[in-house]
């Protein structure tokens, strides 16, 4: 029976249905013009026909072309991405450093907007949070070198020119974990010795007339001639944005009375400086065998400022608290990570893989907020922030290959995350009063536990599976004053994937996976310690009042319990014959105790009225579906006499439902109808010239967040070039442009509550960003 077939049959569900049948339908048909290529015979000499006449040697020409052939394949230094994708029993995407270069992003959520599936939010551009198949809220499962971040720590502080390669894994595994609702990214940094490398970059990034500068060196070399390595990569830049504010907040009475407007506008600005820097440094034991230090280190400093003035009416009816206000800030943010890595053979086939880590972030932050009406000082807020994050992690694998096709892997993981947190906040120069009960200092910790087994073997040459099963169990306590919080979790999550291939020599391909995973709640979700919005505060004598409801105080909920789901996919490869794929996914999530952030009028223990309360809750169930379509080839493998362009597109159709949610748009929070992406590069042949161009398109739309609120996103269409120009062997020059072709990015949010209408627009402008780099091989 089909995980679709017990889907609700509506209107919307039945033209999602229609359109992935007929993408599909489009796809095979290219496979199929592909198969009768290759089964078609081929006009060339055969291999026995005789060789041409032998130049003299003063009539040949130098072999340039030979010696570019030789340093691709020494810079590959393994199978392609397709051949490791085709290869692996679980669905496994490889984006490789010639793929992440290829228009000379500034940042990773620029890379990673044009992968299949994947999508970004905030303004066209600068990257932004990353999500699998348009699920925001952490059901995508984010690993740098298989390992989590701390809180703070944003993969756009991580330039590309430190990464390896990028790893998609569309259904969960046991040895990745099973927190991967959506799927899970896996950032791999630079790894050990492959060649030597001596590479300098430096380059200007321009947006709205600011420039940026950024640097970067990356060294790779041998330490010893047994096979003992190092590398290391600095990249040092900085970042500046400005943005217009301009907002209207529009208030119906629905009982007839009079419609309140309040006007918004202003300006911001943020500058960013950062630091990053990893290396490894491997030693050879023997064959096969090693042992490896690598530290992390990333330093993020920024200053912030906005103006704002408003002029209107509050919701509610009272009179303006302000009507111009100014904020400075500055944030701080350090981490450094330190990982080792024992590989030993216990025997010609068994392996065991010891791995630590220790890390430690700090995080410090101060805001000043000054308000003023009429010309004169009303209030002030200064609020200052330090934190600092500890953690350490023990992982151990073995893993055993078998006579009969069988590799065996199994391993138990532990790990602790230790926050200790102190806050002050000032209002007009004295201790806020709201916050006196709740206390400024946190101290929590997070231990996880984890053990899993997986087997993968090959049964003949049609069929490879995989099975495995994880158990993990999570551990939160923290000692906030008045808040305490004690939540414990454990799950089990088995995992079935399936290759079949129709011949053993087949390029065609059918994976299957039937896999359970999970999202455990974050700490920030489960400590209840209230947060006063800054809008409606509370007086001196500490008796807070009324507040509107798009001004809500925030709260955690320590009984949230985790969002469990179960998914299948379905996914039709065809791996072409002068590289490329054709491949059709099908998905679908059926999500149990899904939580989503309500906000509900609460008696509340720090006001004598009741207020309104942000508070995450576990809502019900949610199912999500759709179709992921990726075509990458080359044109002259299918069209006769056509230049060699290198063609890659992918589309993808999401849809979902929420229940206990009215719709027709209760879908999962922040996920678009689709997302595609379309891209080109060719390298001419009269000039050492390449060019690269690329359109990345995911529609708005409204979604109903809760009973009372309703999001709407604009629709995003981000166009980038890029122009790479050799100047020697080793020397080259790339120009790069993103959103050439920038929108107005607005946002709105719709609240209609018993007695009003609240629609809140966010009007905004995106701009082109322009980059020149220069790359140097020493």
């Amino acid at each position: 029976m089909s995980p679709f077939s017990a889907l609700p049959s509506e209107p919307s569900t039945s033209r999602f249905a229609l359109r992935g049948l007929c993408l599909s339908l489009s796809l095979m048909g290219c496979a199929h013009l592909a198969l009768a290529q290759e089964a078609a015979p081929a006009p060339a000499a055969p291999a026995s026909a005789p060789r041409p006449p032998v130049k003299p040697a003063a009539e040949r020409k130098p072999a340039a072309e030979p010696r570019q052939t030789l340093e691709k394949v020494e810079v590959s230094g393994g199978p392609s991405d397709d051949a490791t994708r085709r290869a692996a029993s679980a669905a496994r995407i490889v984006i490789s450093r010639e793929e992440i270069e290829k228009f000379g992003d500034n940042s990773l959520g620029e890379v990673m907007k044009r992968l299949p599936g994947v999508t970004t939010g905030g303004r066209p551009g600068r990257g932004g949070d990353i999500r699998m198949r348009g699920m925001g809220g952490g059901f995508t499962q984010i690993l740098v070198n298989g390992e989590r971040m701390p809180p703070g720590f944003s993969l756009d502080q991580l330039p590309p020119e430190q990464v390896e390669r990028i790893e998609i894994m569309r259904a969960p595994t046991a040895e990745y974990g099973a927190r991967a609702i959506a799927g899970t990214i896996n950032v791999v940094l630079r790894e050990a010795y492959q060649r030597k490398v001596n590479d300098l970059r430096a380059g200007l990034t321009v947006e709205r007339s600011n420039v940026n500068p950024n640097l970067s060196w990356q060294r790779n070399d041998k330490l010893d001639d047994a096979g003992s390595s190092y590398n290391l990569a600095v990249n040092a830049g900085q970042m500046k944005h400005e943005d217009d504010q301009n907002g209207r907040t529009v208030t119906e009475d629905l009982h007839g009375g009079p419609t309140r407007v309040l006007n918004t506008t202003g300006s911001s600005s943020d500058e960013r400086r950062m630091l990053n820097a990893n290396g490894r440094v491997q030693w050879r034991l023997g064959e096969g065998e090693s042992f490896s230090v690598q530290p992390f280190l990333s330093v993020n400093k920024g200053t912030s400022g906005s103006q704002q003035r408003q002029a209107g009416d509050r919701s509610d009816g009272r009179p303006l608290a302000y009507d111009s206000a100014q904020t400075e800030g500055r944030t701080e943010f350090k981490m450094l990570r330190l990982n080792t890595q024992l590989q030993k053979k216990l025997d010609p086939d068994t392996r065991l893989d010891l791995r630590a880590g220790l890390g430690r972030a700090l995080m410090d932050s101060h805001t000043l907020r000054q308000e003023f009406l009429g010309g004169l000082g009303s209030r002030t807020q200064d609020d200052t922030l330090n934190g600092h994050d500890s953690n350490w992690s023990l992982i151990a694998k073995v893993s055993r290959q078998l006579e009969n096709e069988h590799s065996l892997v199994g391993g138990v993981e532990a790990e602790n995350q230790t926050r200790d947190q102190t806050r002050v906040s000032l209002q007009n120069g004295l201790p806020r009063p709201e916050l006196a009960d709740f206390g400024d200092n946190l101290s929590a910790s997070v231990r996880r536990f984890a053990a899993y087994g997986q087997d993968e073997w090959t049964m003949g040459p049609h069929w490879s599976f995989y099975a495995g099963l994880r158990w993990e169990g999570i551990e939160t306590h923290s000692d906030a004053a008045n808040y305490a919080v004690r939540n414990k979790s454990s799950v089990w999550t088995p995992l079935l994937h399936a290759v079949w291939k129709p011949e053993e020599k087949s390029r065609n391909q059918v994976r299957m996976s039937l896999t359970r995973s999970y999202r455990s709640p974050q700490l920030q979700d489960l400590i209840a310690r209230p947060s006063i919005n800054s809008e409606y505060p509370c007086p001196a004598d500490g008796a807070c009042g009324p507040n509107a409801v798009q001004y809500p105080d925030r709260s955690g909920n320590p009984d949230l319990r985790p969002e469990m789901a179960t998914g299948v996919e379905i996914a039709f490869e065809r791996y072409l014959v002068k590289g490329g794929l054709l491949s059709a996914n099908f998905f679908y999530r059926h999500i149990n105790d899904l939580i989503r952030t309500e906000t509900r009028l609460e008696t509340v223990s720090w006001a004598a009225v009741p207020r309104w309360v942000a508070r995450p809750q576990n809502i019900g169930t949610a199912k999500t579906f759709g179709v992921e379509l990726e075509a990458k080839f080359r044109l002259d493998e299918f069209v006769d006499d056509a230049l060699p362009l290198n063609l890659r597109s992918n589309l993808s159709l999401f849809s979902s439902r929420v229940d206990g949610i009215p719709g027709p748009n209760n879908r999962i929070d922040s996920q678009p109808r689709a997302t595609a992406n379309l891209g080109v590069d060719y390298k001419l042949r009269s000039l050492p010239l390449t060019l690269a161009a690329g359109l990345n398109w995911t529609p708005g739309g409204t979604i109903q967040q809760t009973l009372i609120q309703q999001s709407v996103t604009p629709t995003k269409r981000v166009v980038d070039a890029s122009a790479t120009w050799a100047i020697d062997r080793d020397t080259q020059l790339r120009l790069s442009a993103s959103n050439l072709a920038p929108l107005d990015y607005n946002t709105s949010s719709v609240i209609t509550t018993a007695d009003n209408r609240i629609t809140s627009d966010s009007l905004g402008r995106s701009f082109t960003v322009w980059q020149l780099r220069w790359e140097k091989k020493l």
